[in-house]
């Protein structure tokens, strides 16, 4: 029987099915939330699953230089980290990329003339992209054409008002560009699409549940997330935001998203669990080089050009040892999550937060780190073996070796000058 669309891994694809037979979810705790966790055994570079995003959009300030995406992923297992991704125009539903490869890298390296061996690789087809036939928007092909109308589009068309500054949807983005400078780390357009796809939605509470599954904050945890995103005049560049979002969105089922109360909450939900992701022409492009069967010296003068301009994409529950990672290999905003190492039935499955130096720093460090960005502190395995450790970060670690090493330099230097 097929599964509800309430189902959180309907929206799993391709290994659906195996989603729901090798992980479940589960309630962790008042502070992590739920959690995903294995039923079965997994072993290392198996994928788990495969899923679709309830909603995606570009962050509106890179949307303006077609470089980013953002999106917020079904599965119920917590805060997804968001990391800055510097990318090209994409497909404004699947955020899929549109340059083709060799336009890529000839941005990103400032080369107009830059050329790229094997051609032929780069899966971007521009003749099947299409725009939206009102506002001009573009996706990747007629598939993400219909299924963005289908889903939220038709609410959030401005048609041949697109360049209206005074348009309710330009006025609500133009305010949120006016508080929240790059590097962007959310986005309203996020909270648009969120409240479009209820508005056309034909079983609206099925939707509704879906999105309330997110772990809740505290009154005040709302508050410092939102203060982090927008600065330290937030409180009033909230109201502003939320005025101009009633007016632009309204919807009666959704009503308590509109006062100020369920405004913060839903700020705050976006802001912890949004993931932000990368999808590259080019990085898909050295993928297919790295398969090519090549003689040696062929093969180190082909690595030795892609060298001079690729740069590697990295991005649960957070761990400072996670057994799983997450990436975008098929271009577009399908995430896969894999295993790092084998996992184990009722073996909670966790990717992190954090970058392979800042797991490296000492436990106070990361804390520091997941404390301002995520709002919980880690009990991870490494970090409850390393709880006797002084609560020192890495840089005061440095100085207080600095200043240990000080004195000896202090006398070397009288006795030289003594001589």
């Amino acid at each position: 029987m097929a599964a509800s669309m309430c189902d959180v891994f309907s929206f799993c694809v391709g290994v659906a099915g195996r989603a729901r037979v090798a992980v479940e979810v589960r309630f962790v705790s008042s502070a992590k939330g739920k959690g995903l966790f294995a039923t079965q055994p997994i072993q290392k570079g198996e994928t788990i699953f495969i899923e679709r995003p309830l909603v995606a959009a570009q962050f509106l300030w890179n949307a303006l230089y077609r470089y980013r995406g953002e999106h917020i992923s079904p599965t119920p297992e917590g805060c997804w980290a968001q990391q800055p991704l510097r990318m090209e125009e994409t497909c404004d539903h699947c955020l899929r990329a549109l340059e083709k490869a060799e336009e890529n890298a000839q941005r990103l390296t400032g080369k107009p003339g830059q050329v790229l061996p094997h051609p032929e690789l780069c899966t971007v087809r521009k003749d099947l992209h299409q725009n939206c036939p009102h506002c001009q928007v573009t996706y990747c092909s007629t598939e993400c054409l219909l299924a963005a109308a289908e889903q939220y589009h038709r609410v959030l068309c401005p048609g041949p008002s697109q360049d209206d500054p005074l348009h309710p949807l330009n006025k609500l983005q133009e305010a949120w560009r006016s508080v929240h400078y790059p590097p962007e780390t959310a986005s309203i357009m996020l909270m648009a699409r969120m409240v479009a796809t209820v508005k056309q939605a034909k079983d609206k509470d099925c939707w509704i549940r879906l999105f309330s599954q997110f772990c809740n904050k505290t009154a005040n945890e709302e508050e410092e997330i939102v203060h982090k995103l927008l600065g330290d005049k937030f409180k009033g560049q909230l109201e502003l935001l939320r005025r101009l979002f009633t007016e632009a969105l309204y919807e009666e089922a959704l009503s308590q998203w509109f006062t100020p109360d369920g405004f913060r909450s839903l700020f705050a939900l976006v802001g912890t669990n949004g993931q932000g992701i990368g999808t590259s022409s080019l990085s898909q492009w050295v993928h297919a080089c790295d398969a090519l069967e090549l003689k040696p010296q062929d093969r180190e003068q082909l690595d030795a050009f892609i060298d001079q301009l690729y740069k590697d994409i990295e991005t649960g529950n957070h761990s400072c040892v996670p057994n799983a990672e997450t990436s975008f290999p098929e271009n577009n905003f399908l995430l896969h999550v894999t295993a790092l190492e084998d996992i184990k039935p009722g073996e909670e499955i966790c990717i992190s937060y954090l970058d392979c130096c800042q797991r490296e720093r000492s436990r106070h460090s990361r804390h520091k780190i997941l404390r301002e960005n995520y709002l919980f502190v880690c009990s991870c395995p490494k970090c409850l073996a390393e709880a006797d450790e002084p609560n020192m970060t890495s840089e005061e670690e440095d100085d207080e070796e600095d200043e240990e090493g000080e004195p000896e330099d202090a006398e070397l230097g009288d006795e030289m000058t003594d001589v």
